[in-house]
């Protein structure tokens, strides 16, 4: 579908430019994380792209016919007047600035991420009229990032108490494998691309192409061949070794990995009889790795058990901090019902059973890139002052006493670093030079384009 910004909205925001009182001449709107029970800090993602593809697309004559029929026969007012002014004094693009702390900075919550304001004071109502949007753009991406780095520190916190080398061996140990459990491409493409921000490993491509398509990304993801169910299973099951040696036969040398679902009919039979007797002279002369996956079973004891199995029966070594690392030619990974908790369990007792995490690496689907919404974080929007005809500021906010949480904050806002740390400040209290909120973006106008190394080196520092 096409991108008409004018439809980009809630119905009801075309009524908006009636509302407003008619001293108004600018609103200014932030957006933030509020307080919430999943993460006391957010990874800031996603507002390039919506820059580029959504106002990036001058408005047209058309646009606005379009918009004008469908609102008349939807029921709702049409702001002919401002829309045409838009195309015609600003050649399509829209009249606003945007003011944002760097993407890939970690984000307290209940500090602004953004902040927007009109620049053409005839059109005070603009501001939040792309509320929807641009909320839309930025929730998803900055959600997943959060989660996915969420995760990473869990498996970093495991790789420094089992590995020689968890530096190393981070980049690659969670794989996304979410493309086909989001509701559309887009969400693959940003929710893929968010992952990317944390890890290298992943099979979702949109999030490839959004990495290089927004961000300039030269390659940030990888993947190796791997088997499914349904091309082990077209063997039958009275052929199931044959299946599993044409994996290694067919993706051999170069120091390359092959994953090999193993759980298609019996697990423990496939690891112990097959991988571990029939096949374990093939394994053992390969240039290359197989990862074995299991993909059934409770998501921490069958793992578990697969590797303690496949070192008896490969065996391996004892590295510096004590723990067991398998034979090189083996590994496992294991994507089947792995969350932040699941994930953190497995970690766990993997180290705690004597082996280091370099053994086993991860995968998420769903439960990455679509078990997650705007609620998650609570990324909300808010208006916060309105500028008169004298040019002054006044204070916008509200307080529901029905939910103190939902209070927003009053006056033009800025970000200022205290003690290492981000705190959100009221502009006209800072020195303006002092303020992180930098305008990426002012009518039709791309003012900071970051890099997709730029956003990973700073989402971790």
């Amino acid at each position: 579908m096409a991108n008409n910004i004018i439809l980009s909205t809630d119905s009801y925001k075309h009524s908006h430019f009636l509302q407003y009182p008619p001293e108004a001449r600018a609103i200014s709107a932030y957006g933030e994380s509020r307080t919430n029970g999943f993460a006391d800090e957010v990874l800031f993602l996603g507002l390039q792209p919506f820059l580029i593809d959504y106002l990036g697309k001058p408005v047209s004559g058309a646009d606005i016919e379009e918009a004008a029929e469908l609102c008349a026969a939807h029921g709702v007012p049409f702001n002919r007047e401002g829309w045409e002014a838009i195309v015609e004094d600003h050649g399509g693009y829209l009249p606003i600035e945007i003011s944002a702390l760097e993407e890939g900075s970690m984000v307290p919550t209940s500090v602004p991420l953004f902040q927007v304001v009109n620049t053409d004071p005839r059109m005070p109502w603009l501001t939040t009229f792309v509320e929807t949007a641009l909320l839309r753009a930025v929730w998803y991406p900055t959600t997943v990032a959060t989660l996915s780095r969420k995760c990473k520190s869990v498996i970093a916190a495991g790789l420094e108490r089992t590995s020689d080398d968890a530096a190393g061996q981070l980049p690659f140990k969670l794989h996304d494998f979410g493309a086909r459990g989001v509701s559309s491409g887009e969400s693959a493409a940003l929710g893929g691309m968010a992952h990317l921000v944390n890890f290298s490993g992943t099979d979702t491509l949109e999030g490839i192409l959004a990495a290089r398509r927004y961000y300039g990304a030269d390659m940030p993801g990888f993947s190796i061949p791997a088997a499914e169910h349904s091309t082990m299973t077209s063997w039958g099951r009275e052929r199931e070794e044959a299946a599993y040696e044409n994996m290694l036969d067919s993706f051999e040398g170069g120091g390359a990995l092959v994953a090999v679902v193993s759980d298609s009919y019996d697990l423990d039979h496939a690891v112990e009889k097959i991988w571990g007797e029939n096949l374990r002279d093939k394994v053992l002369s390969r240039k290359g790795t197989l990862v074995v996956r299991p993909d059934s079973g409770d998501p921490v004891e069958t793992p578990l058990r697969t590797l303690e199995k496949l070192w008896d029966l490969f065996g391996g070594s004892v590295n510096g901090k004590g723990f067991k690392v398998l034979d090189p030619h083996v590994r496992v990974i294991q994507g089947d019902g792995m969350n932040v908790d699941s994930i953190a369990r497995l970690v766990k007792a993997v180290g705690d059973a004597g082996f280091a995490i370099d053994n086993i690496a991860f995968g998420m689907g769903g439960g990455l890139l679509q078990l997650v919404n705007r609620d998650t974080l609570r990324i909300a929007m808010k208006a916060n002052a309105m500028q008169v005809e004298d040019g002054s500021w006044h204070d916008v906010s509200k307080k529901p006493a029905t939910d103190p949480s939902k209070a927003s904050k009053a006056g033009r806002q800025a970000v200022v670093e205290e003690g290492g740390k981000l705190v959100a400040k009221r502009l006209d209290e800072i020195d303006p030079a002092a303020d992180q909120l930098k305008p990426v973006w002012r009518n039709g106008e791309l003012l900071v384009r970051h890099s997709f190394d730029a956003v990973r080196e700073r989402s971790w520092n």
